[in-house]
């Protein structure tokens, strides 16, 4: 059964209290992705490319009528240091979290999580000039 049609054959909420444990292939990278290795019933994103798609409004209700590729643009640590995943949807621009899976890929998600040092928002030949701005001396002490 393709995860599209779902909306249509299941109640509505049925994956708010139902695992979710069919196969599906990733509509980005075009690999198959398998439920078990996730070390969750809820597989919502794949450990591949770590892109999900936009089928929820609220976690498992599959009410979004959107349907588009929800690209993993961050991650955050929560308060019970578990990572989890920032989603935005490529067409609709709806941002939403997930927490990584067992079988996540780890580089691509240390790739996501360093982007914001490895891009900051100015040059990094400003740094000195702006902590001298800051009050600092300008001087790196290690």
């Amino acid at each position: 059964m393709n995860r599209e049609n779902k909306k249509k054959s299941y109640k509505k909420g049925y994956y708010k209290s139902h695992a979710c444990n069919e196969s599906f292939t990733c509509k980005v990278c075009g690999r198959l992705v398998v439920p078990n290795g996730a070390g969750s019933d809820h597989r919502n994103h794949c450990p591949y490319c770590l892109t999900s798609m936009h089928l929820d409004i609220e976690p498992g209700d599959r009410e979004a009528d959107c349907g588009g590729a929800m690209e993993p643009v961050a991650v955050w640590v929560r308060k019970n240091g578990e990572w989890a995943i920032i989603h935005r949807c490529k067409i609709c621009g709806t941002l939403s979290s997930n927490r990584i899976a067992a079988d996540d890929n780890p580089m691509k998600l240390m790739s996501i999580a360093m982007k914001p040092v490895s891009s900051p928002p100015f040059p990094l030949e400003k740094i000195e000039e702006m902590t001298k701005l800051m009050g600092g001396d300008g001087e790196l002490k290690w």
